[in-house]
Order: structure tokens, then C-alpha cells, then sequence
């Protein structure tokens, strides 16, 4: 009986200090998730992916009007484009063939749309121009600013003091300021146009971040007016372009040309 109990207390005496040790000692630590991965800035190799030469007249209709392009992409390129005489579009479809530039293959813009709209007006009757407002103009600093508004968006483009218009970080920007309804006139808010016209935008007014947006248009629209905007590349795009171009405008001739360089994001 004796031994019986001895042998209870032992058992019992290991136990306790089975717990004892379990309750003392630390708690095995708890894995850590490896710090994600440093992904480096995406970075040019300054090869020549797309060139670019323009030239519009933005005072009279002019035959000398072209676009050019060239790049790595097969068979899209082409050579002084220009406005055809009888049904007013590209001569040599350029207005499809920059789409290969323009979008990724996912459709995201890889520079921003507003320059390509702006090269337009060289494969465009010289009627485009009046219809959309064109404003070109040039600053005693040297700036050249290119604005204009397309299917109720204003756009701005203002280059560097030496005419440079750098990729992608340049001056791009848009707003929405009224609308249009299949071929017919744009309809301007009168908050920037007096009489609802492109024709008499106040271009002052349209970048004067003061004047309040979300104003209807007029009292026949849904449509709103909108904020000022940067209007760039999509930053989402699979690759954007980097570079830049030279604007120069003198004698009423607007002049683009520069070569630019696809960049993988």
C-alpha cells in the first residue's frame, strides 16, 4: 500500500511539472511574411520606337498640311498624310493606322489622347479646325500653348520655355464644357461661351479652375460641365512613350517633330 502511494506522488510530482515547464516556456514564434519585393522604376533605353512630323496651317486651308509617322510596328507608318480632296479624310489612313501606337493591346492609351487628337487637324479640312476652335498660340517666355474643343471636351497642350513637349510628363489637360449630338455643332456652356458656340470660347474662363463645374450645359441637356484634369497616358497601359517632341509655331504654321520611345511599365 505504502509503495502504491510513493509511486502515485511520483507520477503525480512529473506531472505538475510537465505543466509547469509547458506554461513557462515561450511561445515558438510566429513566421513573418517576407517584405515584398522592390520593383524598380520602369527606365528607357532611349531607342527610336515612333517618330513624329507635323505641320498644320492654323490660318487658311493649306495643301502643305501633313502627319507623318514611322515606328517598330510592321506596315503602320506612313508618309505625309494629308487631307483627301473629295471626301475630307486621311488620303493615307493615318486617323487608324496611330491607333498601333495609341492603344495597348489591351485598348489603354499609351500617350496622351489629346496629342493625337491634335494630329488630326493635319490630315483634316481646314473646316475641322473652325469647328473644334484650334487656338495656337506662343508666349513672350517662349511656351506654346494648343488648345481647342472636340465633341464638347476642351484640351490644352502647353509646351516648356523652349518649345519641348516632354512624355510622359508634359502638360496635358482637358475639360469637359459641353456636349454634341451625332454631326451637329458642339453645344458650349454659356459659362464659357457667349453665345453657347465654339466659336466664341473664352479660353481664359475654361481654365479658370474658379469657375464651378456640374452645371448643366444648357436646359436641353443631361450633360455636366467637369473640373480641369491632367489628360496623360493611361497609367495602367502595358508601356508608355518617353520622350520629346519639338513644337515651334511661326507664321501661323504649327510644327511637331521628335522621335519617342516605348517604355514597359
Amino acid at each position: 500500500m505504502k509503495k502504491a502511494i510513493n509511486l502515485f506522488l511520483l507520477v503525480s510530482l512529473v506531472l505538475v511539472g510537465s505543466f509547469s515547464a509547458i506554461s513557462c516556456s515561450k511561445p515558438a514564434p510566429v513566421a513573418q511574411a517576407p517584405a515584398p519585393a522592390v520593383v524598380a522604376a520602369p527606365v528607357s533605353d532611349g531607342s527610336a520606337d515612333l517618330k513624329v512630323a507635323y505641320q498644320v496651317n492654323v490660318a487658311k486651308a493649306d495643301d502643305a498640311n501633313f502627319f507623318s509617322f514611322t515606328g517598330n510596328i510592321r506596315y503602320m507608318a506612313v508618309e505625309k498624310d494629308h487631307a483627301d480632296a473629295v471626301t475630307g479624310a486621311s488620303a493615307l489612313g493615318s486617323t487608324h493606322l496611330f491607333h498601333a501606337y495609341l492603344y495597348d493591346v489591351e485598348g489603354k492609351t499609351t500617350m496622351s489622347a489629346a496629342v493625337r487628337n491634335l494630329f488630326l487637324y493635319g490630315v483634316n479640312p481646314f473646316e475641322q479646325q473652325a469647328i473644334d476652335d484650334l487656338n495656337v498660340s506662343k508666349a513672350a517666355d517662349g511656351t506654346i500653348t494648343m488648345q481647342y474643343a472636340h465633341r464638347g471636351t476642351a484640351y490644352r497642350i502647353v509646351t516648356d520655355k523652349t518649345g519641348k513637349l516632354n512624355f510622359p510628363k508634359g502638360s496635358f489637360e482637358m475639360r469637359p464644357i459641353g456636349y454634341i449630338k451625332g454631326s451637329a455643332p458642339q453645344v458650349i456652356s454659356k459659362d464659357f461661351s457667349t453665345d453657347g458656340t465654339a466659336a466664341t470660347i473664352d479660353w481664359a474662363k475654361v481654365w479658370d479652375s474658379k469657375i464651378a463645374s456640374g452645371k448643366l450645359v444648357d436646359d436641353k441637356a443631361t450633360s455636366k460641365t467637369g473640373d480641369i484634369s491632367r489628360y496623360a497616358d493611361d497609367p495602367a497601359s502595358m508601356y508608355y512613350f518617353d520622350g520629346t517632341l519639338m513644337v515651334t509655331f511661326e507664321n501661323d504654321i504649327l510644327s511637331i517633330n521628335g522621335t519617342l520611345t516605348a517604355v514597359e511599365r
